[in-house]
């Protein structure tokens, strides 16, 4: 099937979804959740196909680990398609309203995008959470994964689209576009007027591709250069523990950090502890002058950072660091390197912490704590189709509302202007 014959079915799917109850939307998510648990191991031969493939490839760790999935990581996709359900219908709620002059009624009300169209890369878990996401907000969703994960995303699609059907709405609500060639991501972004947004997920050089050859409207999520900055008013062990956490416990994530930042104040107490806990944790340290002499002097190797080191998203165990003399010039460097993501400081100050918040200019700023919290489950909010790193019209961790649209309903009594 084309992806032209594909978003005219997604339409037809769209518009009965768009009347869709709440009750058969969330029947829709539970039984799919079901479907999932009762498919694990088809599932996790297909992946293993896939796995292996890449393997062969070369493929880099990170995205071995970001192609692959277990029985828990499936278990965590069904329940996230459950938690869904159990989120509020965005789908008809009123934004806003009034009573103009004259007494005609105003509302705005959120209403399906339409057809939904996503382009991501390896993450077979994606497939789901964007598939039961768009659905609960009323949109046919086209997903057009990587080929690493064609098995694995096959698999996980036809069990979905078996589930919705039996739940009596349109199976071409999850539709999975072919991704043996960049053509079909051309034509996704060409389909104007058949899908109605374009959502990339995966590398900058996807995103950068979509967001600059789309004529179909985009919302763009970004890649993460992550920072965490500890301030001299910082709690050293807590920001030891902050930074370790949000390096090591998933490095090949987006919202994982891949820059320390440290105030001279505090840089020779703080780089000997962290120093030799991130090497313990087999992270290599891409640092400064500053890093450097603080490393041979801890005992524990550094490599020189280069200006790529700074602006680099590693999603491996490795990590850019510097020296800077303030929190001002912690800030420049973040809105040099920085990627509008997530941005952390550690501070005992208010009055720094209250600037740095106010100075930095990204979706998400965390005070006092790790940037692994910037997640759409981790904010109540479900699962999340991506971080939006862009201001129009989403910002940060795109969640069932961020998925609708709104239009202007005004009710009459025979109201002419």
């Amino acid at each position: 099937m084309t992806v032209t014959e594909a978003a005219t079915r997604a339409r037809v799917a769209a518009a009965a979804l768009a009347q869709a109850t709440r009750a058969a939307k969330d029947a829709a998510l539970y039984a799919m959740a079901d479907a999932l648990l009762a498919g694990t191991t088809g599932v996790l031969a297909a992946n293993s196909a896939d796995l292996d493939a890449a393997r062969t490839a070369g493929t880099a760790p990170a995205l071995l680990d970001r192609l692959a999935l277990s029985t828990p990581r499936i278990e965590a996709m069904a329940t996230g398609l459950r938690q869904t359900a159990g989120l509020s219908d965005p789908v008809g709620e009123v934004v806003r309203g009034s009573t103009l002059a004259g007494g005609l009624q105003l509302r705005q009300v959120r209403v399906p995008f339409g057809v939904v169209g996503i382009v991501y890369e390896a993450r077979p878990n994606v497939t789901a959470d964007a598939a039961g996401l768009c659905l609960k907000a009323g949109s046919a969703v086209l997903l057009r994964g990587s080929s690493s994960a064609a098995r694995s995303n096959t698999a996980i699609v036809d069990l979905l689209r078996a589930a919705v059907a039996g739940t009596g709405l349109p199976a071409d609500a999850i539709q999975l576009v072919d991704s043996s060639s960049h053509d079909s991501v051309t034509a996704l972004m060409r389909a104007r007027g058949l899908v109605d947004v374009l959502i990339p997920r995966g590398g900058a050089e996807l995103i950068r591709t979509v967001v600059t050859g789309s004529t179909v409207p985009v919302i763009e999520t970004g890649v993460g250069n992550c920072h965490v900055y500890v301030d001299a008013a910082a709690d050293l062990p807590m920001a030891l523990a902050i930074l370790l956490n949000a390096k090591t416990s998933r490095p090949s994530v987006c919202n994982a950090a891949e820059s320390l930042l440290v105030h001279a104040a505090v840089a020779a107490e703080f780089l000997a502890l962290a120093l030799p806990a991130l090497h313990q944790a087999g992270v290599t340290v891409h640092g400064d002058a500053a890093v450097a002499a603080a490393g041979t002097a801890a005992g524990v190797p550094v490599q020189p950072a280069s200006e790529a080191d700074y602006g680099t998203e590693y999603l491996s165990l490795d990590l850019s660091a510097a020296v800077v003399p303030s929190l001002a010039a912690a800030v420049a460097h973040i809105r040099r390197y920085g990627t509008g993501h997530s941005e952390a400081i550690v501070t005992g100050s208010l009055a720094a912490a209250q600037t740095f918040v106010s100075t930095v200019d990204a979706a998400a700023v965390l005070v006092n704590a790790s940037t692994r919290f910037v997640d759409g489950g981790e904010f109540g909010f479900g699962a999340e189709i991506g971080i939006s790193t862009q201001k129009l019209h989403a910002r940060g961790p795109l969640g069932l509302p961020e998925l609708t649209t709104t239009r202007y309903v005004l009710t009459g009594t025979g109201h002419v202007r």
